[in-house]
């Protein structure tokens, strides 16, 4: 018989512990779990927990998955994911074993220090599951360095610089982070320029078929749900090739298409306004004019 689903709520690092089967923590605050130590009883089919903590998972193998909202973390090749507090985490049906390690810290511990409001700079941190930093050999020597270099911070005995000491490893693993993604972002070229690819053929389609009449403007949410990604990830992914976050690679785009209609049909600018989406025409003038420094009657007038 099937036993109903629960969720844990973990709201801080020592219930997280005793949820784990692990020793107190050495701080209230902040650990690193090495899930070898953990019982695999505890990560029993269809469980859920959900974390007021961050957490950074670096593993060097994963035989298995952990299920993150609609998708799965995929750990085999070995890399980092990340998760802000709020997210709601799913046991795998199928887990034979966890390898490595995960860091959890409290908003707390960082609250007082610059990186209490920069961490949302860290765009990984709203990743989906398919979307995890996958490490090489070198970059797993760095990370699994900071990991032991934060472990032994905690396991010395705290004193007046001991949160000091460790927020700045923290900075610099989010740091390393944030290059190796824009490496994996460059290095994935041909995943990356088919999803651009898609990307452009969903908005031809967009706009071909007049779902802006319908639906307004293509948003960013919109395009990421139908690429199925996040629109964190997609955003960076395209600043990292194009120079472009999502929203202003939509406007070249929606620019691109209106200079066609302009040049080819007969249809007024406001017409052509509302076939793309915009509510108030004047704001199709005006974005049209920033791109281009011509309003739209200015450029039609250069092909007559």
């Amino acid at each position: 018989m099937r036993r109903p689903s629960n969720i844990h709520h973990i709201e801080n690092v020592s219930q997280l512990m005793r949820y784990l089967e692990q020793p107190a923590p050495l701080h209230p605050l902040i650990a690193i779990v090495d899930y070898n130590n953990v019982p695999l009883e505890v990560f029993e089919k269809e469980d859920k927990i959900m974390l007021d903590l961050f957490k950074v998972s670096f593993k060097n193998k994963f035989s298995g998955q952990v299920k993150y909202g609609q998708g799965y973390y995929d750990f085999e090749e070995g890399g980092l994911a990340f998760l802000k507090p709020k997210q709601v985490v799913f046991s795998s049906d199928n887990i034979q074993m966890y390898e490595g390690y995960a860091l959890f810290f409290h908003p707390d511990f960082i609250r007082n220090y610059p990186l209490g409001s920069a961490i949302h700079q860290y765009g990984f941190f709203s990743y989906d599951v398919s979307e995890a930093l996958f490490l090489s050999a070198k970059e797993k020597e760095i990370i699994s360095r900071l990991f032991s270099t934060i472990a032994n911070e905690l396991n010395n005995n705290i004193d007046q610089f001991s949160q000091d000491v460790l927020i700045s490893q923290i900075e610099l693993l989010l740091s390393y982070s944030n290059r190796f993604l824009s490496r994996q972002f460059i290095t994935r070229k041909v995943v990356n320029h088919s999803i651009i690819t898609s990307l452009n053929k969903l908005l031809t389609e967009y706009f071909n078929r007049g779902k802006g009449l319908e639906n307004g403007l293509p948003s960013v949410q919109y395009i990421s749900k139908q690429l199925k990604l996040s629109p964190r990830y997609l955003s960076d992914m395209l600043s990292t090739l194009t120079g472009l976050n999502t929203q202003q690679y939509i406007q070249i785009k929606v620019i691109e298409y209106s200079k066609e209609l302009l040049s080819t049909s007969s249809l007024s600018v406001t017409e052509i306004a509302y076939q793309l989406g915009f509510v108030h025409p004047q704001s199709f003038s005006k974005l049209f004019k920033k791109k281009t420094k011509q309003s739209p009657m200015e450029f039609r007038a250069g092909f007559n």
